[in-house]
């Protein structure tokens, strides 16, 4: 019973729960980045570049290989680089969200008071005090 019960003060401490909602949260923010960048940046990139669409963009190292009835023997062998570059685009964002929200969250922070600085303790004051009157 003993070792359930650090088990379970260990998962309720503060930073394994925030822990496991930034994962969560990043899981969904990556998810909305994705749709943004497949479904309203690249169509206006597409746009703006005669129609190209990035994510079927590839160089097609072997070409697929099909028999006379049409069925593919085997499959074409290339490398998707547009599909890369979506990944890229993605990558910006996510890092300029992440960038925006830690700039929000800092501003929402109180800025940490400098301490005074130490003049005389009391102590010091007294000794010189005492030497004062011994003299």
């Amino acid at each position: 019973m003993g070792m359930l019960k650090e088990f379970k003060n260990f998962i309720m401490t503060g930073n394994v729960v925030e822990f496991a909602v930034a994962v969560i949260m990043a899981g969904a923010i990556g998810g909305v980045v994705t749709g943004f960048v497949n479904n309203i940046v690249m169509p206006f990139v597409g746009h703006f570049s005669g129609g190209m669409d990035f994510a079927d963009k590839k160089y097609v190292l072997d070409e697929a290989v099909v028999d006379a009835a049409g069925k593919v023997v085997t499959p074409e062998n290339a490398i998707m680089w547009g599909s890369w570059v979506n990944t890229i685009i993605n990558l910006i964002i996510v890092g300029f969200v992440m960038f925006m929200i830690v700039k929000a969250y800092n501003k929402t922070k109180k800025p940490v008071e400098e301490p005074a600085p130490a003049g005389p303790s009391d102590n010091d004051l007294l000794k010189d005090i005492l030497k004062a009157l011994q003299k």
